[in-house]
């Protein structure tokens, strides 16, 4: 779906959950930003860029680490004394949207202040989209993108597409 004031496309999204046991947050997270080659977001919500990919601190001890379109997640290795890591890819899917109107369209979706700092560009929120846990991503002034669980995409895509039209 695509117009000047709003469009939205549907892809993959590789992504990685990465958690950390309690009692040992502080040398997972030495390890882990060793392995990836960058400083770890420091809380919730916060997302790091680096190459070919963007760490996402969703919970206290949880990072998702969603690869960029054609990126090849690398061997990431955790020691499982520090904590575990889990492709989560097979199950969700990415939904891009950009427009003028995306603030509008997304107000009939999701609960989420377009215009809160802790939605600013950057920034990461866990939400729901018609009862269904989504992860909103803000990636510009007027862009964002959703991670979606896969089974729920298409009427997800079409409940957006209703609140765009």
């Amino acid at each position: 779906m695509a117009s000047p004031d709003f469009s939205l496309s549907v892809g993959d999204c590789p992504l990685i959950q990465i958690e950390g046991w309690d009692g040992t947050l502080g040398q997972f997270e030495s390890n882990l930003s060793a392995s990836l080659g960058t400083k770890l977001p420091a809380s919730v919500g916060e997302t790091v860029r680096h190459k070919g990919f963007l760490v996402i601190r969703v919970a206290p001890r949880r990072l998702w680490l969603a690869l960029d379109d054609g990126a090849q997640a690398s061997s990431l290795a955790v020691d499982p004394d520090l904590g575990c890591s889990v492709s989560l890819g097979e199950g969700r899917v990415r939904f891009r949207m950009a427009g003028a109107d995306i603030a509008g369209v997304l107000s009939r979706c999701i609960a989420v202040d377009w215009c809160a700092p802790a939605a600013a560009p950057g920034r990461a929120v866990l939400t729901s989209l018609h009862h269904v846990p989504v992860l909103f991503l803000r990636t510009g002034d007027t862009a964002c993108e959703l991670v979606v669980p896969r089974s729920f995409s298409r009427s997800l895509s079409d409940w957006i597409a209703d609140a765009a039209g």
